[in-house]
């Protein structure tokens, strides 16, 4: 018996990505949280982050919760390249011609998405972590008018060249497996993506994690029983090819990347008018505290901008507390107290 899916899909039919190239047939797959009210003013944007779907994403929308359903419409647009929407592994092309998809493009369809299918002229907020963080950025730079308020939570307006390293690690741990060749994955690179999650432990969590053994607190009994039962395993799920995908998407984030600002970064941080949110991970490795405090001047005709960093050993994933009930209680407090703002 056939299990019908738990999100629908906006198809955006032949979209001009920024590269000139025409991808035929786009869809967006999404998933809707709580009713959207008369006004339509209640709706917010949460976009997923590197890899995930909105299934892994969703613990934050909760009755009581900061994304509370029973008080806001939300709305998960999953990524493009993250296997619901269209992906290497969904597509009729091979994975080796599947074009580049940017932030730009993306944000592009979901806006098509919120005023094609709900008719929402402005959005209460955008909110989203890691991969999702950028997007809500790109979000607030483009659509200024659209964007009452943008929480950027362990994100950054453009890759930093630090990040980029980072990602180049991950992206030379994968593809070093037999399985990649001319450009794809021929099948599914297991040793690729173990390594990958071994690359990933060291950077998404702090060095006071790893001091202080807060691993245990996961009911690990060694760092190595932590590392194989956790990082291991941690993208093993996902198929390759997407990976590499959103690899780029990330990579070449730059909110000033686009024909209306032409590389211009402080003109596009002058065009967000939205309330802005900045909590970077007091301990995070690639999305640094020093890039939302460089950024943070340069949002000289936001609404307002504040700059909040999570206090946590628990790295970049201290923006994505679903275990960890300190980190879980200060980004709700927070993120309420934004969106009574």
């Amino acid at each position: 018996m056939s299990v019908s899916p738990d999100y629908d899909i906006f198809d955006a039919g032949d979209v001009t990505l920024q590269s000139g190239t025409i991808f035929p047939g786009l869809k967006l797959a999404y998933k809707t949280y709580g009713k959207l009210n008369a006004d339509k003013s209640n709706a917010i944007l949460y976009p997923t982050s590197f890899s995930a779907q909105h299934v892994d994403i969703d613990w934050l929308i909760e009755p009581g919760a900061a994304l509370d359903p029973e008080r806001y419409f939300i709305i998960i647009p999953n990524l493009f390249g993250n296997g619901l929407s269209s992906s290497p592994s969904n597509t009729p092309q091979t994975a080796a011609d599947y074009p580049n998809i940017s932030y730009h493009d993306a944000i592009a369809v979901q806006r098509r998405l919120i005023t094609e299918r709900f008719g929402i002229a402005r959005l209460a907020m955008v909110y989203g972590w890691s991969m999702g963080g950028m997007q809500a950025y790109h979000w607030a730079a483009r659509y200024p008018d659209m964007v009452e308020r943008a929480a950027v939570v362990c994100g950054s307006a453009r890759c930093s060249p630090f990040n980029t390293v980072f990602l180049e690690s991950v992206r030379a741990a994968i593809t070093a497996d037999p399985a990649f060749s001319n450009g794809r994955f021929t099948s599914r690179p297991a040793a690729g993506l173990r390594a990958m999650g071994r690359v990933y432990a060291g950077w998404a969590m702090s060095h006071g994690f790893y001091r202080d053994e807060l691993w245990r607190d996961g009911g690990f009994t060694s760092l190595e029983d932590y590392l194989s039962r956790s990082w291991d395993l941690a993208f093993a799920h996902r198929d390759a090819n997407n990976i590499l995908a959103q690899l780029w998407t990330w990579q070449n984030g730059d909110i000033s990347n686009c024909a209306e600002f032409g590389g211009d970064f402080k003109k596009a941080m002058a065009a967000i008018k939205a309330r802005v949110l900045l909590m970077p991970g007091a301990t995070d490795n690639y999305f640094q505290i020093g890039d939302n405090e460089a950024e943070l001047p340069l949002l000289t005709n936001a609404r307002s901008a504040e700059l909040c960093p999570i206090p946590s050993l628990h790295g970049h994933r201290a923006g994505n507390p679903i275990k960890i009930t300190e980190d879980k209680a200060f980004l709700n407090a927070k993120i309420k107290a934004f969106l009574d703002s």
